[in-house]
């Protein structure tokens, strides 16, 4: 038997070519278009890692994706003739570029991320807890003994995404959580943000609004909310990064791609309310360039000593 005809008919071969067949059949890999869209599957997956990615360049893309340099490039000429995709020169090294998404890209995109996400979560919804918990331990298990060791391709730290199903409770439970452990905040204050969350949902224009969540190895590790007070104000929402998340720049990206969306969409103004105790996301806040405007005693949530902040950022 030649070494050809060996793998052929290796059992473990033909098991794992039965599971590709059946998973890109799945998840709509063999559509012309993935998910109904103009896009093919490599297009996609570059336009989710620009969505995703700070300072990513072409270079950084053949490698994270594996794809031949001249056919990227061809694809990021098609992206750019089409007013989806920016270059701007890096400040470090002109001959690199940063790729960024414009704002006719965002809008093709959150729906197409939206559906990627509803078609997951259909697909997760005829299993059972516990298949869940079994399927989700298989991938993790597929991708820990078939990924790249770390030395050879470090991944991101983190990833941001816009929200999806159950995302909006998991907002409410760790505003409350963390709140009450780092500064006392009663179960009121859950209740606030339970209300923002709601209203976030109900009222949401994907056109002018955002939420974003950072995920890090799976599990979500913070997020940012921006919405619409008016025409040309926007508000800055629950901005929280979790503790073991925290000093690797989360913070300050979640509120960079706040103000890069509301600059885009044409508001004139983003505003924010604090507290002045929250001395990490004041120094946020500060660096990012908004402006103390004006602040209040009040006593909410079980404390009496609190001082309300109104800060402002001019676009």
């Amino acid at each position: 038997m030649s070494a050809a005809s060996a793998v052929s008919a290796n059992p473990s071969v033909q098991q794992i070519r039965h599971f590709n067949r059946f998973y890109t059949k799945q998840i709509g890999v063999l559509q012309e278009g993935l998910l109904s869209s103009p896009f093919s599957l490599l297009e996609v997956r570059i336009l989710y890692e620009v969505a995703h990615r700070q300072n990513l360049t072409a270079t950084l893309l053949v490698q994270e994706l594996g794809v031949d340099a001249g056919y990227l490039s061809r694809i990021l000429a098609k992206f750019e003739k089409q007013r989806l995709l920016r270059r701007t020169p890096s400040p470090a090294d002109g001959r690199q570029h940063y790729l960024s998404l414009t704002r006719k890209a965002d809008r093709v995109f959150h729906p197409l991320e939206q559906r990627s996400n509803e078609q997951v979560a259909l697909m997760l919804g005829k299993l059972g807890p516990s298949q869940q918990q079994r399927l989700l331990a298989a991938m993790h298990t597929i991708e820990a003994e078939l990924g790249t060791s770390p030395s050879s391709a470090p991944s991101p730290p983190y990833l941001l995404r816009t929200h999806q199903p159950g995302d909006m409770g998991w907002v409410v439970h760790r505003h409350g959580a963390l709140y009450w452990r780092e500064y006392g905040y009663d179960d009121r204050f859950e209740a606030l943000v339970a209300e923002i969350v709601a209203q976030f949902i109900q009222n949401f224009d994907p056109r002018r609004e955002r939420c974003w969540i950072a995920e890090k190895d799976g599990d979500i590790v913070g997020t940012v909310f921006l919405v619409k007070k008016s025409k040309t104000i926007c508000k800055l929402r629950l901005l929280l990064v979790e503790p073991a998340a925290r000093g690797l720049g989360i913070g300050r990206r979640l509120v960079a791609e706040c103000v890069r969306f509301a600059k885009e969409v044409g508001y004139k103004k983003m505003i924010l309310w604090t507290q002045s105790e929250l001395g990490a996301a004041r120094h946020l806040y500060k660096e990012a360039g908004f402006q103390l405007a004006g602040h209040q005693r009040h006593k909410s949530w079980g404390r009496t000593n609190l001082v309300s902040e109104v800060w402002e950022l001019k676009l």
